[in-house]
């Protein structure tokens, strides 16, 4: 990967009564940034930056966040132009390739990625030894580095055409586990791909069809998932892409990387986020019951938080959440499944975070998980398999992120430092002498 960056001027370290100057750069978008990287070499000392919220680990021309202002870009382009106007593949392309397909570009990807759908026979054993009730996530991230198994000349991350088809094979292969794992929680037979469907209409179908009749494809609700993919593709150096990016940085396989960032993203901070906002839903259960947790919301005493309201980088209206929510009303018309309790409280919080004082002022707006949440469950997905959408989608960030790492000559194994604060040295003293 070329290096971008351009000088931008120089920042002065003072530290006992000695001036260091270190590098100062700046990208396309965003603030700058002081490059530190010869700090310690020069001045002796580390920086302390827990959770690394104000650390920049790498250069990337993958994706742009700016939290401020609500936009989001995908090598340039606005999330809303991408997934209003094109398919989850064309972005995938994208991601990877950092242009957009001609047409013949894009008819030899899909068919690419369609022709790598299938799963090793060998693999369908692996579910066997799970419980029916273990959680999908744990089921996926066993799954996913299992593939390092029947793949290990992906290993040579140094072959171009070997890191090509190992990206293409997890895109491809990844809706076909997340289907087998939730085929496998409810105790139905697994579903082939078909090649003659789109992308998102094979997932569906490999979910929810049957064998006993045969499966009616909507072009709303696949239009949906399709979204809901693309509105999940990438989203900078989050933890979990961060995660895949340290694994990968040690030359592990790919699959196990991407394994890492499965397991990650299972956290409820993370990619539980949907999940924990429906269960929350459930909890308040009817309109009626909505003043009350919007007080407790309100109280800073109270532990309670409103879950899919705000975000940590969005600081304005989470620019996914807007393509989410017209997408979350027209699957609910589709389905015809508006007066639910659930989805009558979602719909109650919506229209009172979107008109409150105290959530309008502090921008506690419905992020993309509020309607996540609200369209998955509509269609008939549990919320433990929530997570495990969000990871098919995120699958192609992953490697596309994965890539640009190994192809950055300035990369190193990633290695954080710390500030030890424990015992300092002392001898050992036998077990025989200790009083």
């Amino acid at each position: 990967m070329e290096n971008k960056t351009k000088p931008a001027g120089t920042a002065k370290f003072e530290l006992e009564g000695k001036t260091y100057d270190l590098p100062v750069l700046s990208g396309t978008h965003g603030p700058n940034v002081v490059d530190i990287n010869s700090l310690y070499k020069q001045a002796g000392v580390f920086t302390l930056d827990p959770g690394f919220t104000s650390t920049a680990s790498c250069e990337s021309q993958i994706t742009f966040i700016d939290g401020n202002e609500g936009i989001l870009l995908h090598r340039g382009y606005p999330i809303d132009q991408l997934a209003g106007q094109s398919g989850y593949l064309e972005v995938c392309y994208l991601l990877l390739n950092g242009k957009l397909p001609n047409q013949a570009e894009f008819k030899t990807f899909a068919r690419e990625i369609t022709e790598h759908t299938l799963l090793h026979t060998q693999m369908d054993r692996f579910f066997e030894g799970f419980r029916r009730d273990s959680h999908p996530m744990a089921m996926l991230t066993g799954t996913v580095g299992a593939l390092s198994a029947f793949y290990p000349s992906s290993m040579d991350s140094a072959d171009p055409e070997e890191r090509r088809l190992a990206s293409i094979r997890l895109i491809a292969k990844m809706p076909t586990l997340a289907a087998r794992v939730y085929k496998y929680s409810i105790g139905q037979p697994f579903v082939n791909p078909l090649n003659e469907l789109s992308y998102a209409e094979n997932f569906l179908r490999m979910c929810f069809s049957v064998p006993a009749e045969d499966y009616k494809i909507s072009s709303t609700l696949s239009k949906a998932m399709d979204r809901f993919f693309i509105l999940h593709a990438d989203h900078e150096q989050n933890a979990s892409t961060s995660t895949v990016r340290l694994a990968g940085s040690s030359g592990a396989h790919p699959y196990a990387a991407v394994a890492a960032g499965v397991a990650c993203l299972w956290g409820p901070s993370h990619g539980g986020a949907n999940e924990a906002c429906l269960n929350m839903l459930h909890e308040i259960g009817t309109i009626d019951r909505i003043p009350e947790f919007i007080e407790r919301a309100k109280d800073k005493d109270d532990p309670f938080r409103l879950m899919g309201f705000g975000h940590r980088v969005y600081k304005n209206y989470d620019p996914r959440a807007k393509v989410m929510q017209q997408t979350a009303h027209e699957v609910l018309d589709e389905l015809g499944v508006r007066d639910t309790p659930v989805l009558k409280v979602a719909m109650e919080l919506e229209k009172i975070a979107l008109e409150d004082d105290y959530f309008v002022q502090k921008k506690l707006y419905p992020n993309v998980d509020f309607y996540s949440g609200i369209i998955l469950d509509a269609m008939g997905f549990p919320t433990e398999m929530f997570t495990v959408l969000f990871a098919l989608a995120r699958t192609v960030g992953w490697v596309s992120q994965l890539n640009e790492m190994l192809d950055d000559p300035t990369q190193r194994i990633g290695r954080p430092r710390q500030i030890y604060t424990g015992e300092a040295m002392r001898d050992f003293v036998p077990v025989s002498q200790r009083s």
